[in-house]
């Protein structure tokens, strides 16, 4: 349907209208990200958007609502606990590239934990998702993640954003992230986002 289609609410002129469909919201769904991920969800928060952000215990649960946000508790350790903090959710940021332990716990979160988390989004409201292909995690495993990733979200037709951005550098992190999410939104420049952009 067109915009000039739209049957014109009561109570509001036709240019109300216009701004109030530029800006329309979204359940944006976050997974790590830790406190540079609460300071982005923060942001989008104040833009109207609804955000959940996932924690491993209820430890987490006071920092992640003063951010504006719902909290979650689940872990992508266990993929199943994330399930249904899918529901209504239009954009999933799997943001683990400063996750640490364990080697192979690391490598899983960047290979069958991220492919399960992946597949469980299909027959969702999920229309986009967005990969952090850099952090502390070894080099060789983020770009084993971002191969995979790009490989599943091409086989479900899932629109997918890759960061590569240093999350050491905040602000340009946040750009980055920013960037990423408003463009799998849909922008009003009608760009796909593919990465870092001159």
């Amino acid at each position: 349907m067109r915009l000039d289609d739209r049957p014109v609410i009561a109570g509001r002129d036709r240019g109300s209208q216009e701004r109030h469909y530029h800006r329309l919201v979204a359940r944006i769904l976050l997974i790590g990200g830790g406190a540079r991920g609460r300071t982005l969800a923060a942001e989008l928060a104040a833009q109207g958007h609804a955000l959940r952000i996932t924690t491993r215990s209820e430890d987490g649960r006071a920092a992640i609502e003063a951010a504006g946000a719902e909290c979650w508790v689940g872990t992508p350790d266990r993929i199943a606990t994330l399930r249904y903090a899918l529901d209504g959710v239009t954009l999933a940021c799997w943001l683990l590239g400063n996750a640490h332990g364990p080697r192979g716990e690391v490598r899983a979160l960047h290979a069958e934990r991220l492919c399960f988390f992946v597949r469980q989004t299909i027959d969702t409201s999920v229309r986009g998702l967005v990969y952090e292909a850099a952090g502390c995690a070894p080099a060789a495993v983020l770009a084993h993640g971002r191969a995979l990733v790009t490989a599943a979200a091409a086989q479900h037709a899932i629109p997918l954003a890759a960061l590569d951005a240093d999350p050491r550098d905040a602000d340009a992190w946040a750009a980055q992230a920013r960037a990423a999410i408003a463009a799998l939104l849909g922008d009003t420049t009608g760009r796909r986002y593919t990465g870092n952009q001159k």
